[in-house]
């Protein structure tokens, strides 16, 4: 029984078991903050739908949609449970809904920036250095990139919607429930060419030198 667990100990890659919990632990910190976000936002224009719904929290078990963090890990996108948004309480709903929207992505960005400047003070050698000063910032700016898309259901679709007239903003938000359907066959057969990867790595070479090695 010794011997056995010898050797399965010493058939596992501890490098990768740890890089892919940093994985993990950075796609939940990552989901998590984009969707408290919305529902910050929401509640400062006056909307306390989320609040009440108690998804104002850090806590994942309250975001986590466990279909879609498998497809983060296996097809490299996912998604999280939506914030409940209320748009009746708000001023200007067609605004309203944008910059909700725009807080989402808007939070991976001040993240991932945050996360860098925390790796600073971290030893360069260090499984936290690695986790604050690579896998958190990575996946964050992807995360913030893939929303900004202008493309229903994703939040840069709402941003771009309130710049349309009223007819064709219901016309565009009636076609979000297929919006995701259309989006997962685009990236599934990989017609988003290399522009997202190339985007988030552009962004993280020139936040890193900023932020981590300024």
């Amino acid at each position: 029984m010794v011997g056995y667990l010898q050797n399965l100990l010493e058939s596992l890659d501890f490098t990768s078991i740890r890089a892919t919990f940093m994985r993990v632990a950075a796609v939940i910190l990552c989901l998590s903050v984009h969707e408290s976000a919305h529902g910050l936002a929401a509640l400062a224009l006056g909307d306390p739908t989320a609040r009440n719904m108690h998804r104002l929290s850090l806590n994942p078990l309250r975001h986590i949609d466990w279909f879609g963090l498998a497809l983060m890990f296996t097809a490299g996108f996912g998604w999280a449970k939506p914030v409940p948004i209320d748009p009746r309480y708000f001023r200007n709903p067609k605004w309203g809904m944008a910059l909700t929207a725009l807080a989402g992505p808007a939070s991976n960005f001040l993240l991932a920036a945050a996360s860098m400047f925390l790796a600073r003070l971290c030893a360069p050698d260090s499984v936290l250095f690695a986790f604050l000063g690579y896998s958190v910032p990575l996946l964050s700016l992807g995360l913030g990139v893939f929303n900004l898309i202008p493309f229903p259901p994703l939040d840069g679709s709402k941003v771009l919607a309130a710049f349309l007239p009223d007819r064709l903003y219901m016309r565009w938000m009636r076609y979000e429930q297929f919006g995701l359907l259309i989006l997962l066959a685009v990236l599934w057969l990989g017609w988003d060419g290399n522009f997202i990867s190339g985007t988030v790595y552009w962004l993280y070479l020139h936040m890193a030198t900023r932020f981590i090695f300024f």
